[in-house]
């Protein structure tokens, strides 16, 4: 490779990066959540109107799942307690969707997005609960048992595989309640963010 390619390839890397959105500052803050990220309001409301999830439930699914980083990675996994021994799933990106998962929901909606995009992430929260929903009666409003399906798989949901996780019931309170914070936030502020929309 001539040095021209190199630093051409170094440059392309470090625009890449460049353009990758941080995290929001505050994210117990759903108001200021979209405030950073006008078109985060924008997408969470059309994932709203297309699938009927709250745009405060899928985005405390989000905020517990990546914490709102593009290219989030489960934990690597070791062999023997030491050896890095690849990843605990194929989970990746703002909604933590693994491969096969995503695959169904490309297939299912023609959808060819990326799960690094934060649109096609949350669009991707919207078809899962809404799938959920449909296929076991668990209200979209639900949080609480929506993330337990969500963490667990419909199949594993149904098996109440989440009895023998404490943690994870805790978790999933704990996503409930930072739903119920959200969505009481939004009211306070979408008259706001209606009228930002506005300008556009």
């Amino acid at each position: 490779m001539n040095k021209g390619r190199f630093w051409a390839l170094i440059l392309v890397g470090v625009i890449t990066a460049g353009c990758a959105t941080a995290p929001p500052k505050d994210q117990n803050n759903l108001c200021n959540i979209f405030r950073e990220y006008p078109d985060w309001y924008e997408d969470s409301l059309e994932m709203q109107q297309q699938y009927g999830t709250p745009q405060h439930v899928a985005m405390a699914i989000m905020k517990q799942e990546s914490s709102f980083v593009h290219d989030a990675l489960p934990p690597r996994d070791y062999l023997l307690w030491v050896i890095p021994w690849g990843r605990v799933s194929s989970a990746y990106g703002y909604a933590q969707a693994q491969d096969p998962v995503w695959g169904e929901y490309k297939d299912g909606t023609g959808n060819g997005g990326s799960r690094d995009n934060f649109d096609d992430a949350i669009m991707f929260i919207g078809w899962y609960t809404a799938g959920t929903q449909k296929q076991l009666g668990i209200s979209k409003w639900d949080t609480y048992n929506q993330y337990l399906a969500y963490h667990e798989g419909r199949g594993g949901f149904s098996r109440g595989t989440f009895r023998s996780k404490p943690w994870l019931m805790q978790v999933a309170r704990k996503v409930e309640q930072q739903s119920k914070v959200y969505g009481a936030q939004l009211k306070q502020c979408r008259g706001e963010l209606e009228d930002d929309g506005g300008w556009f």
